[in-house]
C-alpha cells in the first residue's frame, strides 16, 4: 500500500495537478492511499464552491463546461507542444467529497493518460463527464484534434500480490457511520484502519439532505418549540410502527443532542434555527451550516488529518469477507489494485458498509411491502449493496427488518436523486397530483405520503411553494442549487399567479388555486384540513410562486445487522459475536417499520460514536 492519497482534504478543494495514488478523490487510477492533509496552493487560495475564479496561468487554454450544479467549471489547461502537462481549476461549483473528488480523478487521470477517453467516478458521472468536456474544449481552442486524445487507457492488472496489516479496530465503509466509528475508536486510544471501496468518502450521507433531529432546548425554545427526549421517543417508536427495539430507540433518543456536541467539539457549525424535515414529525431538524453532508466529513477528516499516524483511510479497497477465528473475529479480508489484503483487527471490527437501496436484486428479495422495485430509482450512492450485512449474516451475525424498505415521494422524475426537491421545510408547502388536486397530508410520515403518490396518475406530483420558501432567487435548497438556477434548467417553474403556474406545469387552474386556497384556509384556521394536516406556518399567498417534479424514489433500508445498545453485534441466537461491531444503516432493529425523516444521519453518528468507543475499549 504505498502510495499516499495525502491530498484528500486538499484536493477536493483543488487548482493543481495532484501526485497521490487513489481515485478516490483525485488522482490516478490505481488504489488505496492512506488519506492525510497535503499543502496545496489551491487550498490556500481558496477554490471551491464559492471562492473567487482564478486566474489562468501564462499561457494556459481556459475549457469551460457546466458542472453538477448547473454553474460554470473552468479548466486552465496547460500544454507543451501536443502534450497536456497541467490543469488547473479555476472556478468550480461542486459539492466537496463528491463532485469535486470526481473532477480531480479526471484531471489527474487526462494528465496520466494524455487521453480525455477516462473513466467516470461512480455515483459523480455529471461531475466527471463536465471535467472532460471542459478538457475537451480547451484542445478544441488551443487548435488541436480531440480525436488525438480519444485513446482508451489501458487497463492496469491488479496485483496479486498478498498484503498483511494488522490494528486494533477496522472499519469497513468511510460513510457517515464508518467515519464516526474511526474517530470516536482513536479518542479512546485505537489506531485504526478504514476500509472504503468506492474511491470517495460519504457514503450516502454526504448526498443527503443533512437534517439532524435532537432534541435542543437551546434552539428549540428560541423558536418557541416545546419538545422532550420522551416526546421524540414515542413519535420514533410509535412512527416506526412499534417494530424497533425499544432499548435502541431509547439510547438514540438520548443521544442524540450529546452526539451533536461531539461533532461541535470536533468543530463542526449547525445554523441556529430549527425546522421539520419532510416526514420528522416534530421541528427538531438541525441543518449543518455547510451544504448537504459535507460538514460531517469536513469534520470527520480534519481530525484524521491531524491523527495520520494513528487512523489510516484506504479508497478503492474492497472488503470482502470477515475472518471470524474460534468463534471471535478477528479481522477482515480485502482487496485492491495493490493485492490481496488481510487486516488483523486486535480489538475489534466496525461493519459500517451501509444499506441496500441501489441493490435492486436485494431490495426485491426482501421487499413485502411496495410494488415491484426494479425501475424505480434510488436517492442511494450506487456502493450501498447490502455488502456488510451478506458478509456479516456468512459468519453467523442475525439480520432483521429486512423487508422495511423506505421509500420517499421526492425523488427526481428521472434520475431518482434528492437533488433538485424544491421543498424548504414541511411546513410551507403541499403536494399536487397531474389534475392540480392535494392528495394527502403533506406532514404526514414517508410512508404515508409515497403510498398516497403511488395512487395518483404516473406516480407524479408537483411540490408547489411561494416566496416565503424563496425571499430571493439565490436562496439555496438543501442541495446548494439556487431556485434561479434550477428554474433556468428547467427543473422548477416560477409564475406570479397560480393560474400562469398552472398552465405552465400543465394541470388544471381551478384545481390548483381550490388546493391553495384551501391550505391557506387550514393555515388561518378557519377549517380543518381535508387531509388531516396539522404542521403549518405561513400561506400560500405571495409571489412568486414556484413547482418542482418528483416521484417516489428508494431512500433507506431499515433493516440489516442485529446490534446491541453498544453496538455489538449479535447471531441468531441472540449472542453477541465478540469483537465484530456495527454501526449505520448497516443496521437494523433502529428505526423499525418506517424512519423519521432527519433520524438517518444522527444514527450513523449515535452508533457510529458508540461502535468506536466500544471497540476501543473492549465493550
Amino acid at each position: 500500500m504505498k502510495r499516499f492519497l495525502g491530498v484528500f482534504l486538499a484536493l477536493i478543494m483543488v487548482a493543481a495537478t495532484v501526485v497521490s495514488c487513489a481515485p478516490a478523490a483525485s488522482i490516478t487510477a490505481t488504489t488505496a492511499s492512506t488519506v492525510t492533509d497535503a499543502d496545496s496552493s489551491a487550498s490556500k487560495e481558496g477554490v471551491g464552491t464559492d471562492a473567487p475564479e482564478l486566474a489562468p496561468k501564462p499561457g494556459a487554454i481556459v475549457g469551460e463546461a457546466k458542472a453538477y450544479t448547473g454553474l460554470p467549471l473552468k479548466l486552465g489547461v496547460s500544454f507543451e507542444g501536443n502534450k497536456i502537462t497541467e490543469i488547473q481549476i479555476l472556478k468550480m461549483s461542486d459539492t466537496k467529497w463528491v463532485g469535486q473528488a470526481a473532477i480531480q480523478q479526471v484531471i489527474d487521470d487526462v494528465i496520466k493518460y494524455q487521453s480525455v477517453n477516462v473513466d467516470v467516478m461512480a455515483g459523480a458521472t455529471i461531475s466527471s463527464k463536465a471535467a472532460i468536456e471542459a478538457v475537451t474544449n480547451a484542445i478544441k481552442l488551443k487548435g488541436l484534434d480531440p480525436a488525438n486524445y480519444q485513446k482508451k487507457p489501458a487497463k492496469e492488472a491488479a496485483s496479486t500480490k498478498t498484503i498483511e496489516m494488522k490494528s486494533d479496530v477496522v472499519v469497513i465503509g468511510a460513510g457517515g457511520a464508518g467515519l464516526a466509528a474511526a474517530v470516536s475508536a482513536n479518542q479512546n486510544g485505537a489506531k485504526v484502519i478504514v476500509f472504503e471501496k468506492m474511491p470517495r468518502i460519504g457514503g450516502n450521507t454526504v448526498i443527503s439532505g443533512a437534517a439532524y433531529n435532537a432534541v435542543d432546548p437551546k434552539r428549540q425554545k428560541a423558536a418557541g418549540v416545546e419538545d422532550s427526549i420522551d416526546k421524540f421517543y414515542t413519535q420514533m417508536y410509535e412512527g416506526g410502527d412499534k417494530k424497533a427495539k425499544p432499548e435502541l430507540v431509547r439510547t438514540f433518543v438520548e443521544n442524540a443532542y450529546p452526539a451533536l456536541e461531539w461533532l461541535e467539539s470536533l468543530g463542526m457549525k449547525f445554523n441556529d434555527t430549527i425546522f421539520t424535515v419532510l416526514g420528522a414529525l416534530w421541528p427538531r431538524s438541525h441543518q449543518p451550516s455547510d451544504p448537504v453532508g459535507t460538514g460531517y466529513f469536513n469534520t470527520y477528516m480534519n481530525y484524521i488529518n491531524e491523527h495520520s499516524e494513528d487512523v489510516k483511510l484506504y479508497l478503492n479497497t474492497e472488503v470482502t469477507e470477515i475472518i471470524k477465528e474460534n468463534g471471535r473475529v478477528v479481522g477482515v479480508k480485502a482487496k485492491n489494485a495493490d493485492g490481496m489484503i488481510t487486516a488483523y483487527a486486535v480489538k475489534g471490527v466496525i461493519d459500517a458498509a451501509g444499506g441496500f437501496g441501489a441493490n435492486v436484486e436485494m431490495r426485491n428479495k426482501y421487499n413485502k411491502i411496495w410494488p415491484d422495485l426494479t425501475s424505480i430509482g434510488t436517492t442511494n450512492q450506487p456502493g450501498a449493496t447490502g455488502d456488510g450485512m451478506i458478509m456479516a449474516e456468512e459468519i453467523g451475525a442475525n439480520l432483521i427488518d429486512m423487508q422495511e424498505i423506505q421509500l420517499l415521494p421526492m425523488g427526481d422524475p428521472i434520475t431518482g436523486s434528492l437533488s433538485g426537491n424544491i421543498e424548504q421545510s414541511v411546513e410551507n408547502r403541499i403536494f399536487v397530483n397531474k389534475s392540480g388536486n392535494r392528495f394527502v397530508d403533506e406532514g404526514a410520515r414517508r410512508d404515508v405520503m409515497t403510498k398516497g403518490l403511488f395512487q395518483q396518475e404516473d406516480g407524479f406530483m408537483w411540490v408547489i411553494v411561494d416566496k416565503h420558501s424563496y425571499p430571493t432567487g439565490d436562496v439555496k435548497n438543501n442541495f446548494s442549487e439556487s431556485i434561479d438556477q434550477l428554474v433556468a434548467e428547467g427543473r422548477a417553474y416560477k409564475a406570479d399567479t397560480i393560474e400562469d403556474l398552472a398552465k405552465q406545469i400543465g394541470v388544471d387552474p381551478k384545481n390548483l388555486k381550490n388546493a391553495v386556497d384551501t391550505f391557506n384556509k387550514a393555515v388561518d384556521k378557519s377549517i380543518v384540513d381535508p387531509f388531516g394536516r396539522t404542521l403549518f406556518k405561513h400561506k400560500l399567498d405571495t409571489p412568486p410562486y414556484y413547482a418542482g417534479a418528483r416521484k417516489p424514489t428508494v431512500h433507506h433500508t431499515m433493516g440489516g445487522v442485529e446490534i446491541t445498545t453498544s453496538a455489538q453485534v449479535l447471531d441468531k441466537n441472540g449472542k453477541v459475536i465478540p469483537g465484530l461491531y456495527a454501526a449505520g444503516e448497516v443496521t437494523g432493529g433502529i428505526h423499525g417499520g418506517n424512519r423519521l425523516g432527519g433520524n438517518a444521519v444522527p444514527d450513523t453518528v449515535i452508533f457510529g460514536k458508540i461502535a468506536g468507543e466500544s471497540a476501543a475499549l473492549g465493550k
